[in-house]
């Protein structure tokens, strides 16, 4: 009787070994594909900073663009970027490093791949960079091409938006939202006439549709 449960119990339990490697072998899988994107999307960033800036080039057009409302971004350069670049770097050896080391010695399980995607879904904006380059838009440590862009708005600051309340310097700005293929970016504009001068760049280079692009009246 008992040999007949045992065998019985068999099939389940294989089974459900297979469905755990499964599993974990697709968390892998997508773990493996993250970084490698996220890997590529830096590298790219740091070679379009090598590209000719379009905005900002003076301190004033700094001052009125930020991707965080108390901080003003910092110029798209090796040096100003120098000690976000190297933490960037730094945890995606780590992450890598931890992922190689998972892989190999299979103490852990896809659970705990899962803790490193809440890190890198914030290390997005670890550079504090906005910039328009020759060939596209620089936005923290992702870079988006002329041609993936597919339309612009700008969003007025008021007293029902998010930023609203942080700065005096942000209240009555604006945020600029960019919609791409993929994903979306924005950053805040403090001053009418940074916002006119992005406008005027983004229409002439990305080549947007002009009804899917302007100002966004608050609801």
């Amino acid at each position: 009787m008992d040999k007949l449960q045992i065998s019985k119990q068999e099939p389940y339990d294989f089974y459900s070994y297979s469905r755990g490697i499964r599993l974990k072998l697709f968390m892998d899988i997508l773990f493996f594909i993250v970084i490698a994107y996220l890997g590529y999307k830096f590298i790219q960033v740091l070679i379009k900073m090598k590209q000719k800036v379009i905005l900002p080039t003076t301190n004033e057009e700094r001052a009125a663009i930020r991707k965080i409302p108390g901080k003003i971004i910092d110029f798209p350069t090796y040096s100003k970027q120098k000690v976000a670049i190297i933490i960037y770097s730094f945890m995606l050896l780590f992450v890598i490093a931890i992922f190689v080391f998972g892989i190999l010695s299979h103490n852990f399980g896809w659970s705990f791949y899962l803790l490193f995607f809440l890190p890198l879904s914030y290390s997005y904006n670890l550079l504090n960079l906005f910039a328009i380059v020759e060939g596209g838009l620089l936005s923290g440590s992702r870079f988006i091409p002329w041609n993936k862009i597919k339309s612009f708005h700008f969003v007025p600051i008021d007293i029902n938006h998010k930023y609203y309340g942080y700065t005096k310097e942000v209240n009555g700005g604006y945020e600029l939202k960019v919609k791409a293929k993929l994903f979306s970016t924005s950053c805040i504009i403090t001053s009418a006439e940074m916002k006119e001068k992005l406008s005027n760049v983004l229409t002439e280079h990305a080549k947007v549709n002009e009804e899917e692009s302007g100002v966004q009246e608050p609801r």
